[in-house]
């Protein structure tokens, strides 16, 4: 029991290294940001009580006090406000490329207009409070917004849209590479036109009855809502106007001295020299030092994949540096935790594009095609985008096809190929496998993708022997037409394999790579001189669980490999389907 406690304190601790080394400057702005949006939804919910009542209002909005200023919320709310705002200031000095899609530039010109509006409500509200301990509830807002400066109610509206567009935004970029988006995507759209707009009604509905009440009994009404204790007195309100217009002043004054200090920047940069990149393709571009590779891309016009825009929240622009690696910046956290995922952590060669800022000139190609968008990486797995895993491959092949062909019309030629392909993938499908590539009259079959390596064999061999049933059954149906039976061979290895999506644009097959396909192509063509139907490997055969009698073993030599292999033959393929159910029967 002690061991195993110590056991789960170590996995602890390593959970909490590695989500630690995850976090970086977007993943707090984007929890900071959460936390704000949940604030957002909860005032946006409370404004939409206003189309039941002014009741509804006074008694949603006492609990949504009650809520976010209990001491230990309200202190994660402004800080996650203050670092949020913080953050994209920085953002705004941070960026160096602007040229993206126009939903990216138009996020973060909301987000930095959100202060500069709201400034003047939360000073009257909160700050009136605080400092003067107003009582300004939807009454006294209402009132001073429709009717003393009607043009506050203009603004709070825009507000309201600007912050929610610009919350939207946020989450359409953290929830578009999920694997539920697509489904949910219809009720998240529903959810961010019906929110808003229940909002605005509500505050609609609100005003028009502080307005009613305010015009049928205005003395006693005044009297009720807008005491001293609830609104303050003149001066107290000038007070409260200073304090805003001052921060409206700090905060432009704020964004000015950002965008001086970015036209020093780049001044210096320049004067500092240029780098050159060197694209794959023979492209070069000169870009000033600091400039990330994804930026420079972007400032040139080269097509670069970035499915979450260069926020380190996924690996699409990963390059792989051509030369020596010793002088680049070394990885930052965030980066060496998004390539240690992907598993290309310990090449130091594999780096984000839109992490790494060289400078010294650079070669570089680019690993994935510029066309990679979040709906491929929605639509496929992460096995299609590039993956190394245990599968066993499985080839098949017609033999004697070019004689067959001697004597028949190029149709019938044709028919009997592809009814001899059906049979083999139908078993493989039947199995549990996957038809690849269909070469000529051969076929390459995958095993493993779903499920364990010794199922993946097992699954191989008894496709192996139904495909042998299927070849006879062929035959029968084709006897009157074939002048002697249709033959084939299999080959059968398993082993460590690369699988994705391989080709050029609009051409792309999923398919796989490696050693052990190879292998499995030399086993099916040496089934010709040792005249049997299979040779497996032994790997699989050991894999799989079968018993070493009745599968005669050779050492065979392998083009390619240096070594020899251990392999077993099979003459009769229809035999396999027997060793596998005896295997899975003493198993069970």
């Amino acid at each position: 029991m002690t061991l195993r406690l110590d056991r789960m304190t170590i996995f602890s601790r390593e959970q909490i290294k590695q989500f630690i080394r995850g976090i970086n400057v977007r993943q707090v702005r984007l929890a900071c940001g959460l936390v704000l949006f949940t604030y957002l939804v909860s005032h946006f919910v409370n404004h939409a009580l206003g189309n039941i009542s002014m009741d509804a209002l006074a008694t949603g909005v006492y609990y949504h006090i009650a809520f976010w200023q209990f001491l230990p919320v309200a202190m994660v709310f402004y800080t996650a406000a203050l670092v949020h705002a913080g953050l994209g200031i920085w953002a705004l000095y941070e960026r160096r490329q602007f040229r993206w899609k126009a939903i990216e530039p138009l996020q973060l010109v909301l987000g930095l207009s959100i202060p500069a509006l709201i400034i003047a409500h939360i000073v009257g509200v909160r700050l009136g409070h605080t400092l003067f301990e107003h009582q300004k509830l939807y009454p006294q807002v209402l009132y001073a917004y429709l009717i003393v400066w009607p043009y506050k109610i203009r603004m709070m509206f825009a507000v309201l849209v600007i912050s929610w567009v610009h919350g939207c935004i946020g989450l359409y970029f953290w929830l578009r590479m999920k694997a539920f988006y697509n489904s949910a995507a219809p009720f998240l759209l529903a959810a961010v036109v019906l929110v808003p707009t229940l909002a605005m009604l509500g505050l609609y509905q609100g005003g028009r009855s502080v307005i009613a009440d305010a015009g049928n009994d205005a003395a006693e009404w005044k009297a009720d809502n807008l005491s001293r204790s609830q609104v303050g007195t003149s001066a107290e309100q000038a007070t409260l106007d200073s304090i805003a217009d001052y921060f409206l002043i700090f905060y432009l004054g704020l964004i000015g001295v950002v965008l001086l200090g970015r036209g020093v920047r780049a001044l210096n940069e320049r004067r500092v020299g240029m780098i050159s990149l060197s694209y794959g393709n023979g492209r070069t571009v000169r870009v000033p030092r600091g400039l990330s590779v994804l930026e420079a891309s972007l400032r040139n016009n080269v097509p670069h994949a970035s499915v979450c825009g260069g926020r380190a929240r996924c690996s699409t622009c990963r390059i792989r540096v051509i030369g020596d690696c010793t002088s680049l910046p070394q990885p930052s956290q965030r980066e060496a935790f998004v390539l240690n995922r992907v598993g290309a952590g310990a090449d130091p060669a594999i780096r984000l594009a839109c992490q790494l800022r060289p400078e010294a000139d650079l070669s570089f190609f680019q690993i994935f095609l510029p066309q990679i968008t979040a709906a491929t990486l929605r639509t496929s797995s992460p096995a299609r985008i590039g993956e190394e895993r245990y599968l066993v491959s499985m080839f098949v092949d017609m033999r004697g096809s070019t004689k067959l062909a001697e004597n028949r019309l190029p149709f019938d030629t044709v028919f009997i190929v592809n009814r001899f392909l059906g049979a083999v993938s139908k078993a493989v499908i039947e199995c549990g496998g996957q038809p690849n590539q269909f070469v000529g009259d051969g076929q390459l079959a995958l095993f493993g993708l779903n499920c364990s390596p010794q199922t993946a064999c097992r699954q191989a061999l008894q496709a192996a022997a139904m495909i042998a049933a299927n070849v006879d059954e062929l035959n029968r149906f084709l006897e009157h037409d074939l002048r002697e039976p249709i033959r084939f061979g299999i080959g059968i290895h398993g082993g460590e394999v690369i699988i994705g999506d391989i080709g050029y644009r609009d051409h792309m097959v999923f398919t796989a790579l490696g050693d052990a396909v190879n292998v499995a192509a030399r086993l099916q063509d040496m089934t010709k001189s040792l005249a049997c139907e299979a040779i497996l490997s032994e790997e699989v055969r050991v894999t799989a669980g079968l018993p070493a009698e009745g599968l005669p073993e050779q050492e065979v030599a392998i083009r390619g490999r240096a070594e020899p292999m251990i392999v077993r033959s099979v003459p009769d393929a229809s035999v396999l389907s027997a060793l596998v159910n005896d295997v899975q029967i003493i198993a069970a």
